[in-house]
Formats: structure tokens, sequence, C-alpha cells
């Protein structure tokens, strides 16, 4: 059962440029960092934008079997853009997900589990341009710990290279 959810969810995100030109979408990766574990893992994203402030985003992160901790997480986000200076957005976000604790039987901690739900709330940066690195900041709630996540998404469809401060292509949601 859980591997058909995982194969459904990354499918998801592939498929994700596919969705009609009615949608703004992109899609990317990223490069993580737990604070608590010191544990590095990757993940993939896609992000549809409904209007210029919010996007709804489904996530995929896994930390492999080299750190102290292996687990991975599916999910989804919602990003809403705060403010903005120049060419930054400055955006808060939040996560529900799925958690897979691979390695949970070695944890010190009691009560380790496999299967669990995962609460993230937290803050980033990006650009408005059609690639568009990112670097996000995360607190997990249940398991009290932190994670930065620094990546890039690219919009799909994005005419041209950038857009400029106060400025908007019908292609690239901009704030």
């Amino acid at each position: 059962m859980k591997g058909s959810v995982i194969i459904v969810f990354i499918a998801s995100l592939f498929l994700a440029p596919f969705i009609g030109k009615s949608q703004n979408v992109g899609i990317g990766g990223d490069l993580q960092y737990n604070f608590e574990t010191n544990g590095v893992g990757i993940g993939l994203r896609a992000s549809i934008f409904p209007d210029r402030k919010l996007s709804f985003t489904p996530e995929f992160s896994y930390y492999p079997g080299f750190n102290q901790v292996q687990e991975l997480y599916i999910g989804a986000a919602a990003e809403y853009k705060v403010f903005k200076v120049s060419y930054f957005n400055f955006y808060a976000i939040g996560q529900l997900a799925y958690n897979d604790w691979i390695s949970y039987k070695t944890s010190p901690e009691l009560g380790a589990k496999p299967n669990n739900l995962d609460l993230e709330l937290g803050g980033g940066v990006t650009t408005n341009k059609c690639l568009r690195p990112f670097l996000e900041w995360r607190y997990n709630a249940i398991f009290r710990e932190a994670n930065m996540r620094l990546g890039l998404l690219y919009i799909i469809g994005c005419g041209g290279g950038s857009t400029s401060p106060g400025e908007s292509s019908a292609n690239c949601p901009t704030f």
C-alpha cells in the first residue's frame, strides 16, 4: 500500500506540467538539512499557483540511510507571499505530510513508530524569475525539529528569463 502511494505521488509531480495552460505550474527539487539530526535529504515538488499570492505544493522528501535518521515524507504545502522587495518574494509556508520513519527501531525515543503525521511551519524567499532559486526554513511542530531547504523551481511555459519588478507575464505568476 505504502509503495503504491509513493508511486502515485511521484507520478503526479512529473505529470504537473501537463495540467492545462489555465494553471501556472512549476516543478523543482531541493537539498535539505535537518539541524537536530544533522541529516541531509533531497526533495521534489510541484507548485500550482491559483493566484499571485498563494501556491499549493505537493512535496516528496527523503533522508537516505547514511543519516542517523532514515525517513521519507509525502505531503502538501501552502505558500502565501507576504511581501516583495525588488525581485525577491518572502513567503510563509505550512505543510501537512505523512512521515515514514524507516529507521524508527534504532531510535532512543520512547514510542517511536514507523507511520507518523508531520506539520511544518516556516518561511522562505524566492525570486520572480522563470527559474526560481528558493531558500526555506521550516519547523516541524510534532517532532520539534528545524530544517533548511535550498532548491530550484522552474515555472512551466514561462516566457523569458525573468520579469521586472511591478511587471508580470501572462505565463509567469508574480507577486
